[in-house]
């Protein structure tokens, strides 16, 4: 059964469907841009705020001349090695020449090269003796980086600590603020979802209804979609605990308005069927019975059986005889379909 809109009418109704959805398309993108910007209302915290200023300097301050020790202790350590690998070369290079020289000593028998192995002999222990001199200044630049190595674990064990105590004030800090700026997207999103749900229950039948949808949409993607990122997070308790709520008073305001839904509904039907059926928009009417739906409770019935005039449900008359030609038609119908005949008691058409 065709709806009594005319197609121009339809095509006006798509098109002001396309005009609510760009309208809640062009909010959703400055909402979104709202929402993302109000962490700046808030100052970014870093950890240097939540260190006890005395003892972080004091521990910094030693750190850092520990640290600068080690650098230079290093650098002496490595000039060192240099001077060592140095001595070691010198002290081979003199021994070789003197086992060489030995050689020809031996081989010739000269008596008067003794006082050259002498001096010799004396010159290459002080060779040996200035290596073993740079080996000992080795080894105490080793005892020193050692005992600073011990000092830098020590200063950075204490120093970990008041940061880490710092971190714990940083979080605390950083969870509050979260809340903060939490409560203000709250603050922001939760009126625009109540102004829609009040908007949709007192102006969706307006002739401005595209952009009372349109800002419905917006506002119920702001809260349920762009709030979502921005929810805090403790382990998924807040998430959760905030889906119960919701879902407790969503399932509660649900179960409230069936059962005020079918007490109406109960009215309504113990009610007359003239008196009813001019109650019912002739568009509505007609639409519902397009679905094979009772235009008064909206059960299922029969349309197709010709016997069919009354909802067998709610005994509303849905169907009767034209009193001009007796054909079968809709009660809503203003006009009967075989002979044109005006129907003698119009229903009131509600907006």
């Amino acid at each position: 059964m065709a709806t009594g809109n005319r197609l121009p009418e339809r095509w006006f109704n798509a098109a002001l469907w396309l005009v609510a959805l760009l309208f809640a398309a062009f909010l959703i993108g400055l909402g979104s841009l709202v929402v993302g910007d109000l962490p700046q209302v808030e100052h970014r915290y870093v950890l240097e705020q939540f260190l006890d200023r005395e003892p972080a300097r004091v521990s910094t301050d030693s750190l850092k001349r520990v640290r600068q020790e080690q650098d230079d202790t290093r650098r002496q350590a490595e000039e060192a090695g240099l001077a060592l690998d140095a001595a070691r070369g010198a002290s081979e290079a003199a021994r070789e020449t003197f086992a060489n020289w030995l050689k020809t000593r031996d081989a010739t028998q000269r008596v008067d090269q003794d006082p050259g192995l002498v001096a010799r002999t004396e010159r290459l222990d002080a060779l040996k003796a200035a290596e073993r001199a740079v080996e000992e200044r080795i080894e105490a630049l080793d005892r020193t980086a050692f005992e600073l190595n011990e000092r830098e674990t020590t200063l950075a064990s204490a120093d970990a600590e008041l940061r880490a105590a710092a971190q714990s004030r940083l979080e605390a800090a950083e969870r509050v603020q979260e809340l903060r700026v939490f409560g203000y997207r709250l603050a922001l999103t939760l009126p625009l979802l109540t102004l829609a749900g009040w908007l949709l229950r007192k102006r969706r039948r307006t002739r401005n209804w595209p952009f009372v949808w349109g800002f419905a949409f917006a506002a119920a993607f702001a809260f349920f979609v762009e709030l979502v990122p921005y929810l805090p997070s403790y382990g998924g308790y807040v998430q959760y605990g905030v889906g119960v709520i919701l879902t407790l008073v969503g399932g509660r305001a649900a179960i409230n308005a069936l059962h005020a839904y079918r007490e109406k509904q109960a009215l309504v039907e113990a009610r007359p069927s003239e008196e009813r059926r001019t109650e019912i928009a002739t568009d509505e009417a007609l639409s519902r019975l397009a679905r094979k739906v009772c235009p008064g409770c909206e059960r299922g019935i029969t349309l197709d059986d010709p016997a069919t005039n009354f909802c067998p449900h709610c005994g509303l008359e849905v169907f009767e005889r034209c009193p001009g030609c007796s054909h079968r038609k809709s009660t809503f119908e203003r006009f009967c379909r075989a002979c044109g005949e005006r129907r003698a008691v119009a229903p009131v058409v509600m907006a």
